[in-house]
């Protein structure tokens, strides 16, 4: 073997010396950029992987909080804001920043492939969906057993006497999933009788949890029966061993989308766009599919278990821009009538 002369080590060296420097320099060409969402943890990981493989001189820094702190934090950075995208929150939170000038319409590339109806109307779009989450309710048959309670099959059932002290349920002023479940019920018995729908579940409400995960986790471990949650986080729950089952109320389910959209303020509307244009691609939308029973784009969702054949039938009927317009209204209100059992932040 013949042996490596000190010149041929520092030769070696300076060669590695280059590359290491070169790889440095190739990193700190990554564009970063900003995007604020409300995705689910287990999602954001495999998001970031896809998307800076497939656009490997950007970098996405998450700022992730809950639906109702992100829209909040949002609407309080309106004269200064920081973010250049959003990803992964509600539509019903960004039509309202839409009616606020924040959002810059944008068309991304192949959204003619996409399922019209879960995207913004206007040409070219203010936002563009991800995928459709609507309300599902975990019931833990074990403690339910324990307590004697039955199965309820309506969201009527759960205002009933025997349920006192065995629901919790997501806050809808911190809670995208709250919020939808409280829209969707004065949208679908009129505002009078969904706060007098309000006023009977709240006696059987033990805490208003702040996030819409929670209710379903804590029905899971069994610290409550019953868990107003989504159908993503009960399907999460089911497939981990939990004892539950998953109700879809007969009534229909309130629902929303996560969707996508760029800030008109961003400095970095290149890498914005092509942040918007991977979300709406079909290899977004496969990732998607490993937790939504509805995405965007069509052929691409799987059966997921515990999730009905009929679970997009049964989503009721959304006017996402009256939620948007009337959400301050809603939330004051309900924190006026609701607030005591809100569980401490």
């Amino acid at each position: 073997m013949r042996k490596t002369t000190g010149m041929g080590r520092i030769t070696m060296t300076l060669c590695a010396a280059v590359l290491g420097m070169a790889a440095g320099a190739a990193m700190a060409q990554r564009t970063p950029v900003l995007v604020y969402t409300a995705l689910e943890t287990d999602a954001m990981k495999l998001y970031k992987t896809g998307f800076e493989k497939a656009n490997p001189d950007i970098e996405i820094k998450w700022v992730r909080d809950s639906t109702g702190i992100i829209t909040a934090k949002l609407l309080a950075e309106k004269a200064n804001p920081q973010a250049d995208v959003i990803a992964g929150v509600a539509a019903s939170s960004l039509a309202l920043l839409e009616q606020e000038g924040m959002l810059q319409p944008y068309e991304p590339k192949g959204f003619d492939k996409l399922t019209p109806a879960y995207s913004d109307t206007k040409r070219p779009p203010a936002w563009v969906g991800m995928d459709v989450w609507a309300a599902a309710i975990c019931f833990n048959t074990v403690e339910a057993k324990k307590r004697g309670l039955p199965k309820p099959e309506t969201w009527k059932d759960l205002a009933k006497p025997i349920y006192k002290g065995a629901i919790v349920m997501p806050h809808p002023a911190s809670s995208g999933t709250g919020f939808l479940d409280v829209s969707a019920w004065l949208q679908m018995w009129g505002e009078a009788d969904g706060w007098k729908y309000m006023d009977a579940l709240h006696e059987n409400i033990a805490q208003y949890q702040h996030s819409g995960s929670k209710p379903c986790k804590a029905a899971g471990a069994g610290e409550f029966p019953i868990g107003i949650s989504f159908e993503f986080r009960a399907h999460q729950v089911l497939k981990s061993g939990a004892p539950v089952e998953l109700i879809f109320p007969k009534e229909g389910l309130g629902w929303d989308i996560e969707a996508t959209a760029i800030m008109k303020t961003t400095k970095k509307m290149e890498q914005a766009k092509r942040v918007a244009d991977w979300f709406a691609s079909k290899e977004a939308n496969e990732v998607t599919a490993n937790w939504w029973a509805v995405v965007a784009y069509p052929g691409v969702a799987k059966k997921l278990e515990g999730i009905p054949a009929n679970y997009e039938q049964l989503l009721v009927k959304n006017d996402l821009n009256w939620a948007a317009k009337n959400r301050e209204r809603i939330l004051a209100e309900w924190g006026k009538r609701y607030e005591g059992k809100a569980e401490a932040k």
